[in-house]
């Protein structure tokens, strides 16, 4: 086990791990990262939070041991802390893990701790890349046709043109990262699939994909039925309807999973009816499983940031550090510097293609 207090040693990690964010650290973050070293053997961390309550965890995990070195903070971010109350923890472990993203000592951060702080940190310390007028908060979603990115889930409430430009533009880079994509299809999420549908902004942002190097990968306008089909594979829309979005859908499948566990033990009939089906609906909740897609992303910041459920378990932070990893291995950060060179959008122009 390495342990590090000097922030300033010439060492450069590829993730640095908030330890003590989320409703069960650091017990499930320790548990996560014995997957982590599993899938990713080379794989260096930086691991932050309280020295004594994770080098005893370290001891059962010796694999987790291998790839981490320790960055003693006993100071943490609650979660129902205010984000304004978090950004004044100068020593919190929220905080020392996005100060070695912006300092380039790590390439990304992975938090199971309070959104509304890691996002004000994220922006105040990381920072939105250049030419980026706001980050987006993407997440990946299954679908009839397999999975999809969706964004923004919830840090924008209100987008002009620019910002849904913006957000298609990282959407085509995460989904290349993440989903391993060679031309990911986009689309605008809308009250209606003609062109007239919707507000000025949303025909503005139609109206720039169509004419951008994107413009074949650009569907069009898509409805809410489109999110599940999977017609396309990534979901451009505001932070506000595309929470409402999320929300909903989440909603929607926990009503199925109710409904059908009514059906199968209302009795004889549908008890022998289950034992009948069981395979294909234990396929259905693996597939369907929500630790599989656990971990946010915050998009168009200066470095990778993943958010991972406060409540995850020790699978589903496992995926949230995966989605980390796939950003940094396939130059995420550099995808997206390529399409803002292509498109210009607070212009309202294209810019020629070369």
């Amino acid at each position: 086990m390495n342990i590090q207090v000097n922030t300033q040693e010439e060492m450069t990690y590829d993730l640095a791990i908030d330890a003590m964010g989320g409703d069960n650290a650091p017990d499930i973050v320790i548990k996560g990262l014995d997957a982590t070293a599993l899938r990713h053997s080379n794989v260096k961390v930086l691991l932050i939070g309280d020295e004594a309550k994770i080098a005893p965890l370290l001891k059962q995990y010796p694999r987790v041991a291998e790839i981490c070195t320790i960055r003693h903070t006993s100071v943490s971010v609650p979660m129902d802390m205010k984000p304004t109350a978090a950004l004044k923890l100068r020593d919190s472990s929220l905080r020392m893990a996005m100060e070695s993203v912006a300092q380039k000592e790590s390439k990304g951060v992975v938090s199971a701790g309070n959104s509304g702080a890691m996002l004000a940190l994220a922006q105040i310390i990381v920072k939105t890349m250049p030419g980026i007028a706001r980050p987006a908060m993407a997440a990946i979603s299954p679908t009839a046709k397999g999975d999809v990115v969706m964004l923004d889930l919830g840090a924008n409430v209100v987008c002009d043109c620019r910002n849904l430009v913006d957000f298609a533009i990282m959407g085509n880079a995460f989904a290349k990262a993440v989903l391993g994509l060679r031309h990911p299809t986009i689309g605008l999420l809308n009250v209606g699939s003609e062109e007239l549908k919707g507000d000025e902004r949303l025909r503005a942002a139609a109206d720039v994909l169509r004419n951008s190097p994107l413009s074949d990968q650009f569907h069009g306008f898509i409805e809410g039925h489109d999110i599940t089909a999977g017609t396309t594979d990534i979901i451009v829309t505001d932070g506000f309807t595309g929470n409402v979005a999320l929300k909903t859908g989440e909603g929607a499948l926990k009503l199925v999973f109710h409904l059908l566990k009514q059906v199968y033990t209302s009795g004889l009939r549908g008890k022998l009816g289950y034992l009948m089906v069981r395979p294909g609906l234990e396929r259905m909740k693996e597939w369907l499983d929500p630790r599989r897609y656990n971990g946010a992303v915050f998009v168009g910041l200066n470095g990778v940031v993943v958010k991972s459920h406060g409540g995850a378990d020790e699978v589903g932070f496992a995926y949230a550090v995966d989605v980390a990893m796939d950003m940094i291995t396939h130059g995420f950060y550099e995808e997206i510097l390529t399409g803002l060179s292509q498109v210009n959008p607070a212009e309202n122009a294209v810019m020629p293609k070369k």
